[in-house]
């Protein structure tokens, strides 16, 4: 009896350890997000649907490695490009830390997310700059062929340069610094000179050095092979981060070749768009370095960009009746406060 009690004792030992090694190598098969804080069997990966008891369809994220209600995305990006949208910055750049502190997404995956969320709420925006006639093809091709090269370099950071969360927190620092001190300087400044009404863009002209447009009452241009190169520079940081770069391009083209505002803003939006798609396509199909995950969540992607559909346009249509000087100073202090927090890790919260 002895001898049978050792043996069936055993087998049931043996049993309970052939079930607990197959789990920790479905656990291991599971565990594809890089950087994930908390144990890979706190996550649910294995199904889309989910039920929390309280009548909240949950839904799984798998490359986020989150199990969320599908509201919770949506809601949140509406309410973070309906501000953005009405003082005209794109929604990606504060969607990043809203991944990095909130939902502790920080991987590669996480940059091309947002890439997902450009190609669902650009669009639409598009659409109204085109029917207005505010849409200069020539100039987003342009943009869009200089930072399309610049895309491939920017992926090729982040995935091997600034894939974990402790090196891409600075370099996120150093953008959502720039953007501080550019709505701050917005926010100190005069009052822009009111756009003409019913311009439209017109009397396109351009080669191989120099592009040409009439808006308004004036005539602009600017030098090709030089904006070839400013875009090279935003198509990598722009791709790396996870924001397309067309943002970048707006103070370029104001500063340097001094275009209006009001006749650029569609064709960056455009290049955005284009340089977007491709950068995304770089952090599908390039290869990384083993263990990291670039291959955007599309799920989440969508969900995002559902969001930012619907918030730029409540912002449009919201944009004159909110004060520009107060939000511009809000959005700048809290843009300098992320800034300073991942810069400075002593300023983080536990």
């Amino acid at each position: 009896m002895r001898v049978k009690y050792a043996t069936a004792n055993g087998t049931a030992q043996a049993g309970s350890d052939y079930v607990a090694r197959k789990q920790q190598e479905e656990i291991a098969r599971r565990q594809v997000v890089v950087g994930h804080d908390g144990p890979p069997e706190d996550r649910d990966l294995g199904g889309v649907d989910q039920d929390d008891g309280e009548n909240n369809r949950m839904y799984t994220f798998p490359i986020a490695g989150l199990t969320l209600p599908l509201w919770l995305p949506i809601l949140a990006v509406c309410g973070i490009t309906l501000l953005t949208s009405m003082v005209g910055i794109s929604g990606a750049f504060l969607l990043v830390p809203f991944q990095l502190s909130v939902l502790g997404f920080a991987s590669p995956a996480a940059s091309a997310t947002n890439l997902v969320f450009n190609l669902v709420a650009i669009p639409g925006g598009l659409y109204r700059y085109g029917r207005e006639g505010r849409l200069c093809w020539p100039l987003a091709l342009v943009i869009a062929a200089g930072g399309a090269p610049g895309t491939l370099v920017g992926a090729w950071l982040r995935t091997n340069l600034l894939a974990e969360q402790s090196s891409f927190e600075p370099f996120a620092a150093v953008i959502l610094g720039y953007l501080a001190w550019r709505m701050l300087a917005d926010w100190r400044a005069r009052d822009p000179m009111p756009e003409a009404k019913g311009a439209r863009i017109k009397r396109l002209s351009g080669n191989v050095r120099r592009l040409g447009f009439a808006y308004g009452d004036g005539d602009y241009s600017c030098g090709v092979p030089s904006l070839l190169g400013f875009s090279f520079l935003v198509g990598i940081i722009g791709t790396a981060y996870g924001i397309g770069g067309g943002s970048f391009m707006v103070p370029i083209c104001l500063a340097v070749y001094r275009l209006p505002i009001h006749a650029i803003a569609g064709a960056t939006l455009a290049a955005t768009l284009m340089t977007s798609a491709i950068a995304l396509a770089a952090y599908v199909w390039l290869p990384v370095p083993p263990g990291i995950v670039a291959g955007p969540d599309w799920l989440l992607g969508l969900a995002f960009g559902s969001g930012g559909l619907v918030g730029a346009y409540l912002g449009a249509r919201l944009q004159r009746h909110v004060p520009q000087r107060w939000l511009k100073g809000c959005l700048g202090l809290l843009l300098l406060g992320l800034a300073l927090g991942y810069a400075l890790p002593a300023t983080k919260l536990p």
